[in-house]
């Protein structure tokens, strides 16, 4: 059973030179991870700050979630390719996951003006992990099924971010609030499948 999230750009040759320089340079996986918890604050505080409008802050906040991606890629390449997994990994490779969903999306929504949305889309977002590992307890494969899982999440908010440049306002709606509505309903939606998937799995063992 693969405990890992399907990604393809462990298999593009800059992730792999990129990993490989990392561990030789004896980079720890936790100290990624760690790193990734200052990408997610960068970033959370930068939607806050942008107002939503501002250029350069959304530019910040587009920059950091891509920062916070790719630490979360290469803290499990050095972990597992590199050969540098740690006995407490399991515990950094999850919480900086729920920290960056919180602030990130509670920072879109203090940007965008509608904090209890902000919170709404966090809450979602912590929701569909927990469905995840609550399966995983069970000794069920890992269901990182969408429509709104993490790189989902993260993808639209950096893609909010950059059409906020351009169109702050869509329909009379802030451009990063209409991202945190479709980040919410698509979590809750995802929380629902996985929670459905899960039920079926273990009825049928």
């Amino acid at each position: 059973m693969t405990q890992r999230r399907p990604i393809a750009s462990r298999d593009r040759k800059w992730a792999q030179r990129i990993a490989g320089a990392l561990a030789a340079r004896a980079v720890t996986p936790n100290q990624i991870s760690q790193a990734s918890l200052l990408f997610a604050a960068l970033a959370g505080a930068a939607f806050w700050l942008s107002g939503g409008v501002s250029p350069v802050w959304l530019v910040v906040a587009a920059l950091a979630v891509q920062g916070r991606l790719l630490c979360n890629l290469f803290d499990g390449m050095v972990a597992v390719e590199g050969g540098r997994a740690e006995p407490d990994g399991p515990f950094w490779n999850e919480a900086p996951d729920r920290f960056a969903d919180i602030v990130i999306l509670v920072g879109m929504g203090l940007g965008a003006g509608t904090p209890a949305l902000g919170w709404a889309a966090a809450t979602m977002a912590v929701l569909t992990a927990y469905t995840r590992e609550a399966g995983a307890a069970q000794s069920l494969a890992p269901d990182f099924s969408g429509p709104m899982a993490k790189p989902h999440r993260m993808a639209l908010a950096t893609g909010a971010a950059v059409v906020a440049l351009f169109v702050p306002v869509i329909f009379s709606v802030p451009t990063i609030a209409l991202a945190l509505w479709v980040i919410a309903l698509g979590a809750m939606a995802t929380t629902l499948r996985r929670s459905m998937n899960m039920i079926t799995n273990l009825k049928s063992r």
